[in-house]
């Protein structure tokens, strides 16, 4: 009987009978030869089975900690300038969830397409950096109410963040008229997050040191980034900062992604940020580099300002070390050189234009307030062709102040 039934299923396969189909016996279809596509497996199992295949590059999305004012947007800037692709620098702080008053999350990917030219294919290769990002952490014990510029945020950035095709409106059409849109892949789309975490390192810092007390005890209560950061800017208040920054530096190079989730974003949008890249404080030479060395530096801006009313700008290597030392007391980085420099010359500003004054001179008396500026006055009585010439000026010995040019 057993062998009468294989006979049969074998005639019924020749015969193009497929006996298996859960709807009965039925002819089987046979694909044609021609239509079949060359060099494709035929069925899923083929599929699942295949030796040969092909692989494919997937992106790694980066997320960049470090103090504000060490150059996390600049770095993005010029890796964009290098690599020759449109950037777009957003700012989180604007965006809201969908239908919420605020910035749409597909304005960012519209400010590519923007910065692109109208050029999608471009627009799909280029740099997305995220700025402010910290501030759409979700704030813990809110239960009752809808996050809408928090982890509402967070939510709508993650299909983006994993590549999706996001409908975006036209130059011409705005989004509440609902005109043309077009449509961009975000998938070779690079994003960079970026962010202060003011506090972070104090979660860190307890994670590392949690005791437990008892069998089993568990630790104290995570409090969130809002409770980090206050006790962060109570440790800054008090002490020394090289030591504070030292120790902070020290901390940031440990983060992981769990602490990332104790500041306030969700697992899933830490898991799409696979890449963390600490930034650590300024040290006071860094800081003199950034005063003299780059291309764009404060100090000659500020010597071409003076400049454009014939005046020539000095400043003494004690002065600028003592301008980065002021900067790293206040603790803002790079940003506040500009502040301390704008206010170390703004009565020299106003005082020099329309003046017989060739030369100002800085030292770190002046940095300091201990004294004025030092100017150098040419006299009224001298002639036009015997004005100081600067390589004259280096010959002085002395330089004469504006109390003793006026007696």
């Amino acid at each position: 009987m057993k062998t009468c039934f294989i006979l049969i299923s074998e005639l019924m396969q020749l015969t193009g009978i497929n006996p298996g189909s859960p709807l009965g016996a039925h002819l089987a279809q046979q694909p044609d030869e021609g239509s079949r596509p060359a060099g494709k497996p035929q069925n899923m199992t083929e599929v699942i089975d295949s030796d040969t295949y092909d692989i494919k590059l997937d992106k790694s999305n980066i997320l960049m900690l470090g103090p504000t004012g060490s150059g996390k947007t600049l770095l993005a800037q010029t890796i964009a300038r290098c690599l020759d692709v449109p950037i777009a620098i957003c700012d989180c702080t604007t965006l809201t969830q969908a239908g919420y008053v605020g910035e749409d999350i597909e304005s960012v990917i519209a400010k590519l397409l923007q910065d692109a030219g109208g050029n999608v294919s471009r627009a799909e290769q280029g740099i997305v950096f995220l700025d402010e990002i910290d501030k759409i952490g979700s704030v813990p014990g809110v239960h009752q109410l809808r996050d809408v510029g928090g982890e509402g945020v967070q939510q709508g950035l993650l299909k983006i963040l994993e590549g999706s095709v996001v409908n975006v409106p036209e130059k011409s059409s705005s989004r509440k008229m609902r005109g043309e849109t077009v449509q961009v892949d975000t998938t070779n789309i690079l994003f960079i997050g970026s962010g202060a975490f003011n506090g972070l390192d104090r979660i860190v810092s307890r994670r590392k040191n949690e005791k437990y007390l008892g069998f089993g005890a568990m630790p104290v209560d995570k409090q969130g980034r809002r409770a980090a950061a206050q006790e962060g800017m109570k440790e800054a208040n008090s002490g020394n900062v090289l030591e504070e920054n030292t120790e902070k530096d020290v901390l940031i190079r440990e983060v992981e992604a769990r602490d990332l989730i104790d500041f306030g974003l969700i697992p899933e949008f830490v898991g799409r940020m696979p890449i963390l890249v600490p930034f650590h404080n300024l040290s006071v030479d860094m800081l003199v580099q950034i005063l003299t060395e780059p291309r764009n530096a404060l100090v000659p801006q500020y010597q071409l300002l003076f400049g454009m009313d014939k005046v020539d700008l000095r400043f003494t290597p004690a002065a600028i070390k003592a301008i980065a030392d002021k900067a790293l007391a206040r603790r803002t980085g790079a940003r506040g050189l500009r502040s301390i420099l704008e206010h170390l010359l703004l009565d020299s500003m106003f005082e020099t234009p329309d003046s017989p004054i060739s030369a100002v001179f800085i030292d770190e008396d002046v940095v300091a307030g201990k004294k004025h500026a030092e100017y150098i006055i040419i006299p009224l009585n001298v002639e036009p062709e015997d004005e100081l010439s600067p390589r004259k000026m280096d010959d002085l010995d002395e330089p004469l102040t504006k109390e003793r040019a006026s007696n």
